[in-house]
């Protein structure tokens, strides 16, 4: 598989996964509003992989179609960053996740639409519309909580504790991101740093957070080795498709 190829799986499989991760919410969240905008942003998420998936499918040549991509990857080919495997949590959990991630994927996609690869340009663009409102959404409601009451400002303090070391995967190049942004086919991972702490230092001074210190980070769920949550995920996600293989509706 080239790298081109398990570039665009990467950014597939993240939005995959997050987007399994936030549809576990519906019929949970705390109310019928927040029911409906996690599952708003799940379908996003969800609309995001499937054209990255496809177009995976087309640049890995082996006639492998979205679903394939989808249901039929052991654990150790998925691609996705290790943070959107963690799990929901508590509301405020889910939501430090989403600002950082949201966050993210809004500074690449602005930076993937001017892509040498027109494909993936034109998804950044649909995506990117799609990426904005997440983070309106997510931010907003990290400020409503970081500078709410004492309890709810203590647990999304202790999520954005415990989470912040899983976004040093995000800017940290391989092999990979280096072949890439040599071919003008996606940025640097590191480039995306300064933007993306300038706008969520923003967030957290609003939400009256604190940043927490650099640790060391020993996960790579982008190179295939994952934290131990991404199997329960897949056992569900993919057990339908499965069990009735090649099943059409």
């Amino acid at each position: 598989m080239t790298s081109h190829c398990r570039y665009v799986l990467r950014l597939a499989d993240t939005s995959l996964i997050l987007a399994q991760r936030l549809g576990e919410w519906i019929g949970h969240a705390p109310a019928l509003e927040e029911d409906l905008g996690l599952a708003n942003v799940s379908l996003d998420l969800l609309g995001q992989a499937r054209m990255l998936l496809s177009y995976a499918g087309e640049l890995e040549g082996r006639g492998r179609g979205e679903d394939d991509l989808a249901y039929l990857r052991e654990e150790s080919e998925f691609l996705n960053a290790t943070l959107v495997e963690q799990p929901n949590g508590d509301f405020g959990q889910t939501i430090v996740r989403q600002v950082l991630v949201d966050a993210w994927q809004l500074e690449l996609y602005e930076r993937l639409q001017q892509s040498k690869d027109s494909r993936l340009a034109e998804i950044a663009a649909k995506a990117i519309k799609e990426t904005r409102y997440h983070l309106r959404y997510s931010a907003g409601w990290l400020v409503r909580l970081g500078d709410g009451t004492e309890e709810s400002h203590a647990r999304v303090q202790a999520a954005l504790d415990r989470l912040w070391p899983f976004t040093n995967e995000l800017f940290a190049a391989d092999d990979v991101d280096r072949e890439v942004a040599e071919a003008g086919i996606a940025p640097a991972p590191d480039s995306l740093l300064p933007a993306w702490s300038v706008r969520v230092d923003e967030i957290l001074v609003e939400a009256r957070l604190a940043k927490s210190a650099a640790v060391p980070f020993g996960w790579h769920g982008k190179q295939g080795r994952h934290s131990e949550h991404l199997g329960y995920i897949l056992a569900e996600m993919q057990s339908l498709h499965r069990a009735h293989s090649g099943a059409a509706w």
